[in-house]
């Protein structure tokens, strides 16, 4: 065995493992990696933007699209605590992202050094970190780094996926030992643990017995990779979906099997189809409050009246807010072959058989749509909200990747957006934290360089990270970013106005005496910044406006000035405990 720097034996266990760009800032405690990256330049890409949280979530994004973990890189101190919020977005939508980050040497631990945490225990980052990873791991000796490094890459790939973090002393990069090679250690999509065989043929008999029935499905689908199965199962026996935003794509949601969202601002039929279901069979979804009408009887579910089935890859989740009468620990899509293979072993009736569950669901559908119609063909000044949704499904192609920032224009898109495939609608769902979106769309781009790549982002979520246009031209990365102006964190003042009489405080943008509205004017600081910036206050000129962002094939923002005053319509609830919830206000709560 030949004598290799610590730095040498991270850069092959990188390729080694399939990670081939590192999303990273430099640092003076990463330096000496970064000099052993040089060196394998052609097999690892290294993308430098300028802050910390949006390396994350790039990483996170380029997972999210291709399933290949990205590597971060920051240095001791403020760089790696700048990851920690975007790290509890990938950890809370499960995303895995190999973090490395950057600690004082050994050989000052303990001594107070520049930018060591020591209150509680000597080079404490570690401790910082674990709450939004899977693990983290701190090695030591450069002898521990193979060990580690497969570990880690095992740790982050199977069972639910998550961010890792390797926190290594930076000494080690520069060190040299003789060690022994370690094989790889990722293994994502080659685990995949299925359902008894008694479980199988249970909820296959309850499948088929069931004559009000619906599939709730979550990211767990999507990581799975399970949409060619979902599909099947839906139509071999005519059982609608419903689907998180995380699953969103798994059917394409131009099918009439589709039902949307559900919870608050879900579609109609979908809060309608769960509120009449007699069995629901959930996979890979986590019943959270947003999708469950924050758990309340009879707006969105029907537990324990309605039977539930539960399958999910992470035991922690199932029966975490509903008991389910049938509780499986499996992959989704190993689960979703075995059912297929027991229902065509059965020979079971086709999806007449559920005419009649069909039937009600597309008159509630019908109702819905004739609700909403009228807005999305009115034009207006500023822009109705609906008419960003419906002209973005019209201008973009149906494998175009859309990524969404936490605000009021989600609430939308989660509402109206058609989805078409899966790994196409990027959302920051658990945590909800600004800046993703905008930054994201770049690392799906990275991912996916021949797909249309466009973030819908918030005003406010967009001047959180507007560093992104540098990053966009200084790697020519060449997304859209499609700034919702409404001039407020309008989803907050949203609720001030609901909760407390109108009154709003410090949730809307102003300038001057008379608190004119204001924001900066994003296309003019695209411009400033290399990106093409379009300016749209008419409804008209929208869609003409993302054809030709698109059809450049370079980075672009269009600012595009929406109305803060129309609000998406409820059809579930959500609570703030201990605020009285609102009522829907299309439909109303059923219970049986």
């Amino acid at each position: 065995m030949s004598k290799r720097k610590g730095g040498e034996i991270i850069a092959e266990g990188l390729i080694k493992e399939g990670i081939d760009h590192v999303f990273g800032i430099c640092g003076h405690g990463n330096i000496g990696l970064l000099d052993c990256l040089y060196d394998v330049r052609d097999q690892i890409s290294l993308v430098s933007p300028r802050h910390e949280q949006t390396a994350v979530h790039m990483a996170d994004g380029f997972f999210r699209v291709s399933h290949k973990p990205a590597a971060t890189l920051t240095s001791t101190g403020p760089g790696s605590a700048n990851q920690i919020m975007a790290l509890a977005v990938a950890q809370t939508d499960s995303s895995a992202i190999y973090s490395m980050t950057a600690n004082v040497p050994t050989s000052q631990f303990n001594r107070g050094p520049f930018q060591e945490l020591n209150m509680h225990h000597q080079a404490d980052f570690n401790n910082v970190i674990k709450p939004v990873v899977k693990r983290s791991f701190q090695p030591s000796r450069v002898e521990m780094l193979p060990l580690t490094m497969r570990q880690a890459a095992s740790t982050m790939t199977t069972g639910r996926p998550g961010p890792v973090n390797l926190d290594i002393p930076y000494n080690l990069f520069q060190e040299e030992a003789e060690v022994d090679d370690e094989p790889a250690g990722s293994a994502f999509g080659k685990r995949r643990s299925g359902a008894s065989t008694e479980d199988v043929a249970k909820a296959t008999d309850w499948l088929l017995a069931a004559k009000r029935p619906v599939i709730f499905i979550g990211h767990g689908v999507t990581l799975s990779e399970a949409s060619k199965e979902l599909t099947a199962l839906a139509k071999r026996l005519g059982v609608p979906v419903i689907s998180s935003p995380n699953g969103m794509g798994c059917i394409d949601m131009g099918d009439p099997l589709s039902l949307g969202f559900i919870g608050r601002n879900g579609a109609y039929q979908a809060n309608q189809a769960g509120r009449h279901a007699d069995l629901v069979l959930a996979i890979g979804a986590r019943f959270d409050d947003r999708s469950a009408s924050s758990w309340k009887p009879g707006y969105s579910w029907n537990f324990p009246t309605t039977k539930l089935i539960h399958v999910d890859v992470d035991h922690a989740e199932i029966g975490r807010n509903y008991a389910p009468d049938l509780p499986i620990l499996a992959d989704a899509r190993a689960f979703l072959l075995q059912i297929l293979a027991e229902v065509d072993r059965r020979n079971a009736p086709g999806a007449d058989n559920l005419a009649e569950w069909q039937s009600e669901i597309a008159g509630w559908r019908k109702e819905w749509e004739e609700f909403i119609a009228p807005n999305f063909a009115e034009h207006a000044s500023p822009i109705r909200p609906e008419r960003i949704v419906a002209d973005c499904r019209k201008v973009l192609p149906d494998d175009a990747i859309i990524s969404l920032d936490s605000g009021i224009h989600h609430n939308w898109f989660m509402q109206f957006w058609e989805a078409r495939r899966p790994q196409s609608m990027l959302n920051t769902w658990g945590y909800s934290g600004m800046g993703f979106g905008p930054s994201s769309i770049m690392g799906a781009k990275l991912a996916a360089p021949d797909r249309v790549c466009v973030s819908i982002c918030g005003d406010g979520g967009f001047t959180m990270v507007p560093h992104v246009l540098c990053t966009a031209v200084e790697y020519n990365i060449p997304v859209v970013w499609v700034v919702w102006n409404n001039f407020a964190w309008g989803a907050i003042r949203d609720l001030q106005y609901a909760y407390f009489d109108g009154r709003e405080y410090g949730t809307g943008f102003y300038q001057g005496e008379n608190r004119e509205p204001y924001n900066p004017d994003f296309a003019a600081w695209a411009r400033a910044s290399g990106v093409a910036g379009y300016t749209v206050t008419k409804s008209e000129d929208f869609a003409g406006a993302l054809e030709q962002a698109v059809a450049s094939n370079k980075p672009a923002l269009i600012d595009v000035h929406v109305d803060a005053d129309i609000r998406p319509p409820s059809t579930g609830s959500w609570e703030l405990p201990p605020l009285v919830p609102k009522e829907p206000v299309f439909g109303g709560p059923w219970r049986p």
